[in-house]
């Protein structure tokens, strides 16, 4: 935000009358009113100070110094504000994303910086926010609120206490408390959850949430707590019980979690009010980001599927601002706002030409033309891989106590395009007291290894569902305590993979019979590149081959690989410290009986 409305107010007023003149004056554009849900043709808008000051036909606010933009043929749109996202899935910077999120129309992003923060705490998330903060975009933080996302169950980089979010609550343009993925922790009243969601309410911020299933009971409880929002939606019947109860509704569309298709229904099918629902990403990897789009790919999908696009387009903007209480300068192109504006040939392409960030052209026939001052990360935040040795072939080894031909395992059962697992029992064979994997039922190895504090824990398990039948995977990114995660067929190949990111420090490879076929370094925190988005686009299209030639056919493999580590999605998940049952969230036994 250039300035403050009370900083320009007359100003704006005396440029309104015509008495002063405006920096820029779009002109004879069909505007796109998301207070009324109209589309208004042959519509100027004139900017000063970074902010809207007349809206009509401007021919008197324009001077000699005046920069005229003729918007003729096209719409005048409110630039598109994404409610909930963690920049650390692009794999990119905030600066690297901001690049391209601009040309897609994104001028206000509300991220949840929690991955970064579960490996360098208030450091990490202080070094992005401040990254952000840089940037012809209007960059807003909700501190993140689960870190570790489950005590006990792992060991996480960090652990952020009360008082670590009530100090990230002071920060200038931290707006929130990001998703309470802890829901078992609010409705049963931990003190930690209460005293984060406590101190946000007297803070006067938004408490944004995660309530991926549960009773009738269970949410009005945690409703009642505070929690207003929900990302976690993926079907009408939830959606219409979170929306009748008063809560936001936030439709995701990311890489691997679509939801827009079954949760839109409840505005094409049961034409409900759109007012409390919010169209977002979480999670995107920088293929879609620069193929397909940030939130402008969500609002064209809930074009596609029957939405009208201006009222989609209202769910991108002011249903944002409103949620974050920051419609006073946010959110749709009236007198006051902050000019943050987009100009489409199409609503239903949703592909800018241009792009206003605080009354500034920053992308300009499709280009970005704004400034990206660089950023630099601390040389610690780039060392972040500290295991206590080397990986070997043995470490990988299930052994049970007694000699046996046959064991059970409890198995961790993937589910395509779903953060969701399931627990299943497995047979498997058994040899010099070592359980094999076995191939024919799609049952290999998984292990998660610590890589922040040098313990030595390793826990191995067996997983079902990603149909790889060689090599070994492994990757940094391991939701959300980012401990190093290794799948494979090969004991050989899973301690190679592992050695391969820990010399990298950090990021995600595939190999196989002892190569890399392909990998993606991410030497921030393990987390993030600090290449091009091209450049890492390029070798994500690699990663996903190499996925392909173990076998693997599944869409995004790796983002679901990333998450089954996460023990607040039941059903079974993986830690460092062992297999959790998460409807238990309790520790299980690999071999039953063992």
């Amino acid at each position: 935000m250039k300035y403050s409305l009370h900083q320009v107010n007359y100003h704006l007023a005396k440029v309104a009358l015509g008495e002063e003149k405006a920096e820029l004056v779009i002109q004879n554009g069909t505007l796109v009113n998301v207070i009324t849900e109209e589309l208004l043709p042959n519509i100027d808008v004139a900017i000063s100070k970074g902010r809207i000051a007349y809206v009509g036909k401007a021919d008197h606010t324009i001077g000699a110094a005046t920069t005229v933009i003729d918007a003729t043929g096209k719409y005048i749109a409110p630039g598109l504000m994404d409610g909930h996202m963690h920049v650390e899935s692009t794999m990119l910077t905030v600066t690297e994303f901001a690049r391209i999120a601009l040309t897609k129309g994104t001028t206000s992003i509300f991220m949840d910086p929690h991955e970064i923060a579960n490996v360098f705490g208030v450091e990490g998330v202080k070094q992005m926010h401040k990254e952000g903060q840089q940037l012809p975009m209007q960059v807003f933080t909700t501190f993140p609120s689960c870190v570790p996302a489950t005590d006990g169950l792992e060991d996480a980089g960090a652990t952020l206490e009360v008082l670590d979010i009530k100090e990230g609550l002071t920060w200038d343009n931290v707006v929130g408390l990001g998703e309470v993925m802890n829901f078992p922790g609010v409705i049963t009243g931990e003190p930690k959850m209460l005293g984060e969601i406590q101190e946000t309410m007297l803070a006067d911020k938004t408490i944004t949430g995660h309530f991926p299933d549960g009773s009738n009971e269970m949410l009005q409880a945690y409703i009642a707590s505070g929690v207003t929002s929900c990302h976690e939606t993926v079907n009408r019947e939830q959606a219409l019980e979170k929306l009748r109860l008063g809560m936001y509704v936030m439709i995701r569309e990311g890489s691997a979690w679509q939801d827009v298709k079954e949760v839109i229904k409840i505005v094409t099918e049961d034409r409900v009010a759109t007012d409390y629902l919010l169209l977002v990403t979480d999670d995107v990897y920088p293929q879609t980001l620069v193929e397909k789009g940030h939130i402008n790919h969500v609002v064209r999908r809930a074009i596609e599927e029957g939405v009208d696009p201006v009222t989609a387009i209202k769910m991108a903007t002011l249903n944002v601002a409103r949620y974050f209480n920051m419609a006073a300068d946010f959110g749709s192109i009236t007198p006051s706002k902050c000019a943050d504006i987009m100009i489409l040939d199409s609503l239903e392409k949703m592909e800018p030409s241009d792009v206003i960030v605080d009354g500034e052209v920053v992308v300009a026939k499709k280009q970005v033309v704004a400034n990206l001052p660089n950023y630099t990360y601390p040389a610690h935040m780039k060392q972040s891989v500290h295991v206590k040795n080397k990986l070997v072939p043995a470490d990988f080894n299930v052994k049970v106590n007694m000699p046996a031909e046959q064991v059970v395992v409890n198995t961790i059962k993937v589910i395509e395009n779903s953060a969701r697992t399931e627990k299943m029992e497995t047979k498997l064979r058994v040899e010099n007291q070592f359980v094999l994997p076995d191939l024919t039922q799609d049952v290999i190895k998984l292990a998660c290894i610590d890589r922040h504090h040098q313990s030595g824990d390793i826990s191995v398990a067996f997983v079902h569902g990603f149909q790889l039948k060689r090599g070994a995977v492994a990757s940094t990114v391991a939701h959300d305590s980012h401990n190093l995660l290794v799948m494979g067929v090969s004991e050989a190949d899973m301690a190679f993979a592992a050695n391969v990111l820990i010399d990298l420090g950090g990021g995600m490879v595939v190999v196989e019979d002892g190569k890399v076929l392909a990998q993606v370094p991410m030497p921030i925190a393990g987390l993030m590149s600090d290449a091009s988005a091209e450049q890492v686009v390029t070798q994500v299209k690699e990663l996903e081959k190499g996925w392909n030639a173990l076998g693997c056919p599944i869409h995004a493999p790796f983002m679901t690989f990333s998450l089954i580590a996460l023990p607040v999605i039941p059903e079974v998940r993986i830690s460092n410290r062992g297999l959790v049952d998460v409807t238990t969230f309790s520790f299980i036994d690999v071999v039953k009986n063992n």
